[in-house]
């Protein structure tokens, strides 16, 4: 089994810095991606959807300043999921993090239980 994982992440994110620790302690070999400076594609995110099997909100970052001011609270109901991809893409900053995937599994977030039942070896 691999042990290289993908992590779309942010430097400055706690939660994202306990990810790498509990990864790095279990010798993943990690690649890392920072969402605020490059933010995944629209064919990324639908990858993302299609191997998690989540719904497309649950990639949101819900308790961020951009999502607050874009007041998707509200609008994300009534939008496609086409356009829900297309404003994931175009905004790193709403994506919630980190999203952590080996190509064939993937997690949203971190769950140290969520982790340690794909991750953990």
């Amino acid at each position: 089994m691999s042990k290289q994982l993908k992590v779309y992440y942010y430097p400055k994110c706690g939660t994202c810095r306990n990810a790498l620790k509990w990864l790095e302690a279990r010798g993943y070999e990690l690649e890392l991606q920072n969402l605020f400076e490059q933010a995944p594609t629209e064919g990324e995110i639908m990858e993302w959807i299609e191997l998690s099997g989540l719904d497309v909100k649950k990639f949101f970052n819900t308790s961020g300043e951009v999502y607050k001011e874009q007041q998707l609270k509200d609008k994300l109901p009534g939008m496609t999921l086409e356009e829900k991809v297309s404003a994931l893409a175009a905004n790193g900053r709403l994506v919630k993090r980190p999203v952590v995937t080996d190509g064939s599994r993937l997690t949203v977030g971190f769950k140290e239980a969520e982790f340690e039942q794909l991750w953990a070896e």
